[in-house]
Parts: structure tokens; C-alpha cells; sequence
């Protein structure tokens, strides 16, 4: 996994939106980082570690490629318009619900 600037993320990320239009998905985590590099032992020692930081990270990935950016709590509302207006401008695949298939439902359970 590359772990990449916020601007060359986004940059990044336009390109896997790109190859994957036609066929394919591009699957984006979030998660809370705090810093460590090294996962945390169940038993043993128990050092209370709080980082001075809260910091975001993303993950991005169509399944051969994967990138990932960290963002800092300094650079989140900057990131978080470039980000939206990305997902704005490439979510346009997704499938529209059949809502026929609903109306039978509830007709059949009824």
C-alpha cells in the first residue's frame, strides 16, 4: 500500500474512478488513526498510548492497485471539500432501485 499526500491522493484516486468506469469498483475505507505503525498486543504490556493528534485515514482501492493518504485534524475541511466534489463528480454508476419488486413484497406479506 502507498501511502501518499492529500493533493496526489485525490489526484490518484480520479485515476482509479477513471480505469474502473466502465467495469469494476473502487472500495473506500475511513477509519480513526492514531499513529501506530505496529498493532497492539492483547496481553503483556499495557502502555497507555494517546496520541497528541486526531488524524483520518483513507484507504482506497480497485483491487490490484491500493493507495491511502493520512489527514490531519488541520487539513480536514480543505480535504473535505476537494474529496466531495471528487465524489460528486465520479459516483454516477450506482443502480436504481426496482421498486416494483417492493410493491409485490409487502402485497404478499399482507
Amino acid at each position: 500500500m502507498v501511502l501518499l499526500e492529500n493533493d496526489s491522493f485525490l489526484t490518484e484516486l480520479t485515476r482509479l474512478f477513471q480505469k474502473c468506469r466502465t467495469s469494476g469498483s473502487v472500495v473506500i475505507t475511513l477509519k480513526k488513526y492514531d499513529g501506530r505503525t505496529k498493532p497492539v498486543a492483547k496481553k503483556g504490556h499495557s502502555e497507555s498510548f494517546e496520541p497528541a493528534d486526531n488524524k483520518c485515514l483513507l484507504r482506497a482501492s480497485d483491487g490490484k492497485k491500493k493507495i491511502s493518504t493520512v489527514v490531519s485534524t488541520k487539513e480536514v475541511i480543505k480535504f473535505q471539500m476537494a474529496y466531495s466534489n471528487l465524489l460528486r463528480a465520479h459516483i454516477d454508476g450506482l443502480k436504481k432501485k426496482d421498486k416494483k419488486s417492493k410493491s409485490k413484497k409487502t402485497k404478499a406479506t399482507q
